[in-house]
């Protein structure tokens, strides 16, 4: 029903069935202990969106993990279980969560949907793991992305598999700058350090790549608590802006979408998330050719690879409202069980040594870990709203009738940027 060809549907069903043979040929015995992660995310509240659609992920990576027979350790092969806990969107709550979670048994903890929790949470691990070095625990981060988690307060235990702010505007601003028309910008994000790292670094980068453009407008506002963006929207077109720059994400990026059409704001959007949880739905046809998102990958990456890759997540989760894959986040788990297999054990010193030199592919996509800050590397591409059977654009995202078409792919090598971080090895 998606168009392929007769040798990516055997690849699909073969991607689809070897998991349940696996099952049934090497499963790993009912009485090994699992391998406990901890996602702690926003379940509840106005991210509540954000923070099921990571666990689809995560569920998914992990089931294939153990349809394969599990992780395959030296002292034999253990499932891997996801194990969740909802910190409200609140650092507080993460804190609680953490502690929750160790107590639990796990050490291997995920999340990612805020940057401020992300810092509270590295600190938090930081001390836990010298006061209690029986107990380490590894973080790995799949979206937190301001940059000063692995420049300034970069930690040997955690790790982030997104990129980070700066790489993805720099991603925008490689098809910002070559749009000569575009004269005027808008920037508006959320008012926590993710946002304001957007903001800091979307001026900095605007005044070397085309110091003719304005930005004729800046503003911040309260994260997940604003319900009407109409006077935000208002005060965006009466600007005069040409294009809107923002890094808002969940209901705080379709809130701000549907106010913009709905007071006729015919400008384009740079987005960081523009490309799913209700955001092309919201825009409609005012978003064709107008709506620019940047991501580690997107559905209509072409080849084979990426279109099994891509088919098998919506038979596992065929609900139009669930469309929403990460590949960065089956790297990661792909690298975590990596890591888990070389290190021979969980002992999180040893784990966390592997990790810092993870290299893993899937579905066509490759990515390795930088070990001086625990930065990922891979490829970006950057992708234009339009609708569903245009050319280079066989799917749309959520059912919407809309996806987005890869207009610009930049290589690990050329989105990689330079780092700040003093990485130190704990002592055994």
């Amino acid at each position: 029903m998606f168009g392929f060809s007769l040798k990516a549907r055997q690849l699909l069903a073969f991607a689809l069935t070897a998991p349940l043979l696996a099952v049934a040929q090497t499963a790993p015995s009912a009485a090994a202990a699992p391998i406990k992660i901890a996602m702690i995310e926003s379940l509840s509240g106005p991210f509540a969106n954000t923070g099921e659609a990571v666990y689809r992920n995560l569920i998914w990576a992990v089931e294939r993990v153990n349809g394969q027979g599990g992780v395959k350790l030296a002292s034999g092969a253990r499932p891997m279980v996801i194990e969740r806990y909802d910190n409200k969107g609140q650092a507080d709550e993460a804190l609680s969560a953490l502690k929750s979670a160790i107590d639990d048994g796990a050490r291997f903890v995920m999340q990612g949907n805020s940057s401020s929790t992300a810092a509270a949470l590295i600190d938090a691990i930081n001390k836990h793991n010298e006061r209690e070095p029986s107990k380490r625990v590894v973080f790995l981060n799949y979206s937190a992305v301001d940059p000063i988690l692995t420049n300034e307060k970069c930690s040997f235990w955690h790790f982030r598999f997104d990129a980070h702010a700066d790489m993805r505007i720099g991603a925008l601003m490689e098809v910002l700058k070559e749009d000569k028309s575009l004269k005027s910008v808008y920037i508006i994000g959320q008012d926590y350090s993710f946002g304001h790292a957007v903001a800091r670094e979307s001026k900095r980068q605007l005044s070397v790549l085309r110091p003719d453009m304005q930005v004729v407008g800046e503003e911040l506002h309260p994260m997940g608590r604003v319900k009407d963006f109409l006077p935000y929207a208002a005060k965006i077109k009466s600007s005069g802006a040409q294009a809107v720059i923002t890094g808002n994400f969940g209901n705080d990026l379709t809130l701000l979408v549907k106010a913009a059409k709905e007071v006729g704001f015919e400008g384009k959007f740079y987005t960081f998330y523009g490309n799913a949880l209700g955001a092309p739905a919201a825009i409609g046809d005012a978003g064709i050719g107008k709506v620019v998102a940047v991501a580690d990958w997107l559905p209509n990456v072409q080849g084979a690879p990426s279109d099994v890759f891509y088919q098998s997540f919506r038979q596992r989760f065929p609900k139009p409202a669930d469309d929403y894959v990460h590949m960065r986040m089956q790297l990661m788990v792909a690298s975590l069980t990596q890591a888990l297999e070389k290190a021979g054990s969980t002992n999180a010193l040893d784990v966390a040594d592997q990790l810092a030199q993870a290299k893993v592919t899937l579905g066509g996509q490759s990515g390795a870990m930088r070990a001086s800050d625990h930065q990922f590397q891979q490829a970006l591409v950057v992708g234009l709203m339009d609708k569903a059977g245009t050319p280079g654009v066989k799917f749309d995202v959520e059912g919407s009738g809309y996806g987005f078409r890869v207009i610009k792919t930049l290589s690990a090598a050329k989105a990689e940027l330079p780092n700040s971080c003093k990485m130190q090895r704990p002592a055994l």
